[in-house]
């Protein structure tokens, strides 16, 4: 029983691994070629995905844009060409870092909006703490005389 789990095991793991690495289709002759598919592969998002690039993807549509890829790569394009082509057909989305330009500065700045906001707060709350903290009686008499009040009130000493 436990040989058969373990070849179960070991048959999933070998078909996983056989799934993740690119088929023979996908690989170009050239090595230099194939060096300069996969730095693209990992700029260019997959556009029905959530955020994943068309080299991480399983997507039918991202297996196309690989094709593209290497198409283009072999009919003699640069990175910054095929780029520009995919970019044309695609839109911005399809770059994983967008441009910086009027329509996508919101997505550039929103991240350093958050973080000074969050600077701003625990700014304040530090503050608001020392002020707290300053206007109490820092020597420990007027503390000292409320509980002995109170312990006199309760009839304790």
């Amino acid at each position: 029983m436990r040989q058969m789990l373990a070849a179960m095991l070991a048959g999933l793991m070998l078909a996983g691994a056989a799934l993740a690495s690119p088929g023979p289709e996908e690989r170009m002759e050239d090595a230099r070629l194939e060096a300069r598919a996969r730095a693209l592969y990992d700029q260019l998002r997959c556009v029905v995905c959530q955020s994943q690039s068309i080299d991480d993807s399983n997507a039918p549509l991202a297996a196309d844009l690989r094709a593209v890829v290497r198409e283009r790569l072999l009919a003699g394009d640069s990175d910054a060409e095929v780029k520009a082509y995919l970019q044309d057909r695609y839109g911005d989305y399809v770059l994983m870092l967008p441009p910086v330009q009027g329509n996508t500065i919101a997505l550039w700045l929103f991240p350093l909006v958050v973080l000074a906001g969050g600077g701003i707060a625990i700014l304040v709350f530090v503050r608001g703490q020392r002020r707290t903290f300053m206007a109490g009686d820092d020597t420990g008499e007027g503390d000292d005389a409320r509980a002995r009040a109170l312990s006199d009130e309760e009839g304790l000493s």
